[in-house]
């Protein structure tokens, strides 16, 4: 007896489209795709083209009802900030994707193709896919529109140091940029003796002030200036000024301690060298290799100067050279400095080659120095010293000659520099003739101390060929395991720093 099986398998009826007649899968409309899209456009209500404002002077896009953010092109916060210019229209359809159109950079217009789902007849889910043109129109910010009235900024901070040397404010601006401090600055202006940063609120003044008092040893005092008051709401307009004071010693310095200074930091010589400035003054003796680091508070306690410009030193050539082995420390004595070497050394001046006159002095160079090196140093027997502290010490206790570096080739030295820095943004006025000496003393104290050159980002120069780590004189240079890579951004439709386009 044979049994007929029934199939399992059974295909899905199609019916007929009721407006074209082609066979179709049911649905609840009982429509083909084309027909009700036909008859339906779900992105109905949604506009297709929308305008959004751009602020060329600060490159931010406005965000209504007041407030002005910066982002990069194809970015999620300018995609966001797209969507919400249409947020009204969106809520009655169901967003399912939304991303970015390519646009010529400087096309002053953003696409963005949307995704969106809505039900229609009896339930059926309709999907369909459309392009927005957002067009940027320029429109001037209150913050840049105050800049350009000239009354715009509400506190400055006047950064000072009374020294002829800017060594501290290219330290100084390194660390600005390294941690982007001057990120809220309105304006920068760089005047003779320092920087005025402007601001267009009081807080970011103060985390300015804040941020300088743990990166350099100063002193600040604050006023403000009242321009404005409403008697009726009680509300008052102040401009606020921060006068911040740099102490006045620079890095290769020559100071002379108060007595009182000198014992508590451990029985040092009161004739000392400033080695570098960070967030405290660090100075060795040259005698005896001892060093002590100073905060802003205990120099404004006990006040010092330098006894000497750096337009007065004078080149030496090393005649005799010996490396002291064991040094006296007397009781009580601090640390030694165990990155330099203590050595007694005979010099004469190149300008008295002709002469027999030599001086003999101790040196925390004595690891660099060999018979023949030229070095820079101060003559202070022959030099005036007008200090407090100096006119009251001992003649046998103040040195002939304190050297403060070997020194190398600077045109040699310039040429082979592979590396360099960024520099803030800021207005120049009355600028002095020796300013880029200054500047090349600074990249040449970055690649002898390496303390300096950890808080510091330096960038590999492409222009320069790669060479060894040190050339033929033995100068120092900066390895490339130190250098980051300069990074160039392309600029997006608006002209603004951005992300690269996506295609």
């Amino acid at each position: 007896m044979e049994y007929m099986t029934e199939s399992t398998d059974r295909s899905p009826g199609h019916i007929l489209c009721c407006e074209c007649g082609v066979p179709i899968s049911p649905n609840p409309a009982n429509i083909c795709v084309a027909c009700l899209r036909s008859k339906v456009d779900i992105s109905q209500g949604i506009p297709k083209q929308v305008s959004v404002s751009f602020c060329k002077q600060c490159q931010r896009y406005f965000q209504p009802p007041g407030t002005w953010i910066q982002c990069a092109l194809e970015s999620r916060e300018l995609l966001a900030l797209c969507l919400k210019k249409i947020k009204a229209p969106l809520s009655k359809v169901r967003l399912v994707d939304a991303g970015f159109v390519w646009t010529e950079p400087h096309s002053k217009r953003l696409k963005v193709k949307l995704t969106i789902q809505k039900e229609v007849m009896n339930g059926a889910i309709l999907q369909q896919v459309f392009v927005v043109d957002y067009v940027v129109q320029s429109q001037m910010c209150g913050d840049c529109h105050r800049v350009e009235a000239k009354d715009f900024w509400k506190a400055v901070i006047q950064v000072r140091q009374k020294t002829l040397h800017k060594k501290t404010f290219y330290y100084l601006e390194q660390l600005i940029l390294k941690y982007g401090m001057h990120q809220n600055t309105l304006r920068i202006k760089e005047i003779h003796d320092g920087l005025d940063f402007y601001y267009s609120s009081k807080q970011h003044a103060q985390k300015m002030v804040e941020f300088l008092q743990c990166t350099v040893p100063c002193r600040y005092k604050a006023s403000q200036r009242l321009i404005s008051q409403d008697i009726h709401s009680n509300t008052y307009n102040y401009k606020s000024t921060f006068s911040v004071e740099i102490v006045p010693v620079c890095k290769d310095n020559v100071v002379c301690l108060s007595p009182k200074l000198a014992q508590s930091l451990g029985n040092m010589n009161q004739i000392c060298v400033c080695i570098r400035v960070t967030s405290a003054i660090h100075l060795i003796d040259p005698n005896t290799l001892q060093v002590a680091d100073i905060d802003g508070s205990t120099f404004w306690s006990h006040p010092f100067n330098s006894l000497c410009h750096p337009k007065q030193l004078e080149e030496f050539i090393v005649m005799e050279c010996s490396t002291v082995r064991d040094i006296k420390r007397a009781a009580g004595a601090g640390m030694i400095s165990k990155k330099h070497a203590l050595g007694e050394v005979w010099v004469q001046k190149t300008s008295e080659m002709n002469t027999d006159k030599q001086y003999f002095c101790r040196t925390h160079l004595g690891h660099l120095l060999n018979p023949g090196d030229l070095v820079l140093g101060f003559d202070l027997a022959n030099c005036n010293l007008n200090d407090e502290h100096v006119n009251k010490m001992n003649s046998d206790r103040v040195p002939d000659v304190v050297l403060i570096k070997k020194s190398y080739d600077r045109t040699k030295r310039q040429r082979r520099r592979n590396w360099k820095l960024k520099e803030l943004a800021r207005e120049r006025e009355n600028m002095d003739t020796d300013d880029e000496r200054q500047y090349q003393d600074f990249l040449e104290d970055l690649e002898e101390d390496e303390a300096i050159r950890k808080n510091v980002n330096i960038y590999r120069d492409s222009t320069i060929p790669v060479e060894s780590d040190t050339d033929d004189e033995g100068a120092p240079r900066i390895s490339l395991a130190e250098m980051l890579e300069d990074l160039h951004i392309s600029q997006d439709a608006t002209g603004e720093e951005g992300a690269s386009m996506m295609t």
